[in-house]
């Protein structure tokens, strides 16, 4: 199965993907590099919330809730779905 390109808010419940790239704001990203969000590293969509809420991933040992239009903005590989 060819790997897919997309972004964290497309995964499915249980998708695990590798992250390529941070397009947000200079704070936030910061943030989210502080959290382990950074190139390279393996995320898996835990659950998302109904009504365009937020998702709850993990990376690493931690989990994250985060909302949908920031998710949006970390793009990712699709490794496992």
């Amino acid at each position: 199965m060819p790997a897919s390109y997309s972004h964290l808010a497309a995964l499915q419940p249980g998708h695990i993907a590798i992250i390529t790239s941070l397009n947000l704001p200079s704070q936030f990203r910061q943030r989210l590099l502080a959290l382990g969000f950074r190139q390279g590293r393996q995320v898996t969509m835990l659950r998302r919330s109904a009504f365009a809420g937020p998702i709850h991933v993990r990376i690493g040992t931690t989990e994250v809730m985060l909302r949908r239009r920031d998710a949006q903005q970390v793009n990712v590989t699709l490794v496992r779905g």
